[in-house]
């Protein structure tokens, strides 16, 4: 029996270490403001300078835990990710009693929740899945039989009820925030923008590829493009949904709207009022 429990654990560990590693990367790619990586599990450790070293070592530590989990046939391989969740679960208890403001990092910036009780019961339950493992001496995925499946729908059942990430992920699918408040990058609103009629309808009388002013107001990102005739073509691209909106409205130097007969291009179809 605990050789099918520990085979149903092998790949559930694998797996969590994969995740765990290329949720870091991710976070220090994307680090929304200075210090954020600070406040989030290993890095709180050390000072906050080495706080983007601190969780990638982290993460390339998951990642070859999981390759040795997988294709290394020897004791240590086995029995190292039972070391590395056991002082995970002491760090994240100590973590909780001297810093209860911070997250434990365990999946990047998703894991931003303060540590609980869960976060450090899922962290003992890796442990003891971890030290099965070394104990059974199982290396290499093993083939899924009947007999694991069972345990691993369980193990897996385990680990989402111990992770308060579900928590926020639900929260965010339920009150997903508004389009005026979602990011959206400039380069992307611009795809759309070129990819739209409106911008084929324009591009004949544009006189520079990239915009010369850009900004968003709202559910809408604006983008200013010199004309021929000193004229400016202001696009408006809506930052929602599969099919955004593009408007478009010809203006000239003195501010007016203008027909597109006055700068002597008759094929211009009429701009379509920008509206916000």
């Amino acid at each position: 029996m605990l050789s099918t429990i520990a085979a149903a654990a092998l790949p559930i560990l694998v797996v969590t270490l994969v995740l765990g590693g290329v949720a870091k990367l991710a976070t220090v790619g994307r680090e929304t403001s200075p210090g954020a990586l600070a406040r989030l599990g290993p890095a709180v450790l050390m000072p906050e300078r080495f706080a983007k070293a601190a969780m990638i070592v982290c993460a390339l530590v998951e990642f070859a835990l999981a390759a040795g989990l997988l294709v290394v046939d020897h004791p240590a391989a086995r029995w190292l990710p039972a070391v590395f969740f056991a002082v995970a679960t002491y760090v994240l208890w100590d973590l909780r009693r001297r810093r209860p403001d911070v997250g434990c990092g365990c999946f990047g910036d998703v894991s931003d929740t303060p540590v609980g009780l869960r976060s450090i019961g899922r962290a003992a339950a890796l442990t003891a899945m971890a030290a099965l493992i070394g104990a059974e001496n199982l290396t290499g995925l093993p083939h899924l039989t009947a007999e694991t499946m069972p345990w691993i729908g369980g193990g897996v059942a385990l680990l989402l009820a111990c992770s308060p990430e579900i928590d926020g992920v639900v929260s965010r699918l339920r009150h997903r925030a508004p389009c005026e408040q979602r990011p959206m990058p400039p380069g992307r609103a611009l795809s759309r923008l070129r990819a739209s009629a409106a911008w084929r309808a324009h591009a004949g009388s544009l006189v520079a590829d990239e915009p010369s002013d850009m900004w968003r107001e709202l559910c809408w990102r604006f983008f200013v493009f010199p004309a021929r005739g000193e004229a400016e073509v202001v696009f408006a691209v809506q930052l929602s949904g599969r099919r955004p909106a593009v408007r478009a409205v010809m203006v000239g130097a003195d501010g007016q709207v203008v027909a597109p007969d006055e700068l002597g291009d008759a094929s211009l179809r009429e701009s379509t009022p920008v509206s916000a």
